[in-house]
């Protein structure tokens, strides 16, 4: 059985956008394409609504890149309870209440028992004191919390 991910909306961004005049995003985005073309097909991928929702806001042929991108992607449920769950980490969690999408990826993901969620959304999900709040909100709510880890973090086997 292959591992289950979540892919929040900032790694098909990456997949999808031209490349980035800042070296350390352009480095990311080259990081994220040699994850999808080497390892993501050991992987079982899953997205929200949530993703479809925030990829297709901007530049029209960027959108369409990003949409194409996940149109093969299965859809994992936004519901009342993934939405309860996404009130409780901004409520009695780590989640400012501006970051309530970025909360609603964690409570997809982890109500839907993803291995990992994978992202580049260092501010609000993927660093190392949000983790440890995140995984203790989770946990504490009787729920194992995904590994949440960028695509550089799953290249190695």
């Amino acid at each position: 059985m292959r591992p289950k991910v979540y892919l929040e909306t900032s790694v098909i961004s990456y997949l999808a956008s031209w490349p980035s005049r800042d070296l350390i995003v352009a480095a990311n985005q080259q990081l994220t394409q040699e994850w999808w073309q080497v390892r993501a097909q050991d992987f079982d991928l899953y997205i929200s609504q949530l993703v479809i929702q925030e990829a297709s806001a901007g530049d029209e042929s960027a959108v369409q890149r990003r949409l194409e991108t996940v149109e093969s992607i299965p859809l994992l449920t936004l519901s009342e309870e993934v939405a309860a769950f996404a009130e409780a980490l901004v409520t009695e969690g780590p989640m400012p209440r501006e970051a309530v999408e970025d909360a609603l990826h964690i409570a997809v993901a982890t109500l839907n028992g993803m291995d990992y969620l994978v992202t580049w959304n260092f501010k609000h999900i993927a660093n190392a004191t949000m983790r440890y709040k995140i995984e203790r909100v989770c946990r504490l709510a009787g729920y194992e919390p995904p590994i949440i880890c960028t695509p550089q973090e799953l290249l190695e086997e």
